[in-house]
């Protein structure tokens, strides 16, 4: 009878190290290119193509379903986070000059954003866009060596919201260092990862777009975020640290970089997790959808 509990324990340990459920637990992620200065916001259009930036070469780059890597996009602004609205405009948070972008099709720039109340932005640097188009974007202060500041005009640092239609975005909530965020596909749910507090968030959106109930979701240094359609949160940071719905950690990917940026789920199904990481990007087979 022991032997039976000592058998079902181990068993049980080494699911949960191996969320084989998820992805081919023998497989390793892929290297595509290690050509770039420092990969960023990876974003998915419609057709399942991946978009992402190297933010300090100022480019977007694509990366598309049937496996081409081309350039998208020279002087983009120093973009960082990238998400497609439903018109399949690229917006795009520009840290050059601290401002969000929309890019359309044709690539032409459109600047939603320049300032809040007269002052800079510290540095738009991730965003999550939902069915109304209403954008949601984290405002962290990381010092750059191309401004011309060197400290923050904001009282804070800050999760806004752009609603459809308007021109002012509204301060959601104050964090210690806010950066990666992803909403659920129903609308209801927004979760923030604060990097300065080792924490990321889960709250409740309202009717109106605004958000209430904040929660400590999980205690984790990360970056960039992104949602599977079993509702598991990927943290990015140090390679990928899978969350499931409860808060709790099922696995994780290790990513042979130093640093592990951001994250998506891309390609034709949806399955392939694309991965931001250093001077590289990877990609890794799921047997999960991603769900932006």
């Amino acid at each position: 009878m022991r032997l039976l509990i000592w058998l079902c324990c181990c068993l049980s340990l080494q699911a949960f190290a191996q969320p084989s459920h998820l992805f081919d637990v023998t497989t390793k992620p892929q290297l595509i290119s290690r050509q770039f200065e420092f990969t960023e916001g990876p974003s998915v259009d419609k057709r399942g193509n991946i978009f992402f930036t190297d933010q300090p070469n100022n480019k977007i780059w694509e990366y598309d379903i049937n496996g081409k890597l081309s350039l998208f996009m020279d002087k983009a602004g120093r973009a960082n986070g990238t998400y497609f609205d439903s018109k399949g405009n690229l917006v795009a948070c520009a840290d050059e000059h601290n401002q969000l972008w929309q890019i359309n099709p044709k690539k032409k720039v459109k600047v939603l954003l320049r300032n809040y109340e007269g002052k800079l932005f510290n540095g738009p640097n991730d965003l999550w866009i939902d069915k109304n188009d209403n954008i949601y974007f984290t405002d962290p202060y990381f010092q750059r060596d191309y401004w011309t500041r060197n400290k923050s005009e904001m009282s804070g640092q800050k999760l806004f919201l752009l609603s459809k239609g308007i021109s002012k975005p509204i301060v959601l909530d104050s964090l210690v260092k806010p950066n990666g965020i992803v909403g659920t596909p129903d609308g209801k749910h927004l979760f923030v990862a604060d990097i300065g507090a080792g924490k990321v968030y889960k709250y409740e959106i309202k009717a109106n777009g605004t958000i209430t109930n904040r929660q400590l979701f999980c205690s984790e240094t990360t970056d960039g975020i992104t949602l599977d359609e079993l509702g598991n949160l990927y943290l990015a940071g140090k390679g990928v640290t899978i969350i499931s719905p409860k808060g709790e950690q099922i696995g994780h990917i290790d990513i042979p970089e130093p640093w592990t940026a951001n994250l998506c789920f891309g390609g034709k199904d949806r399955k392939t997790l694309f991965i931001t990481a250093s001077k590289a990007i990877y990609i890794m087979r799921m047997k999960v959808r991603g769900v932006e």
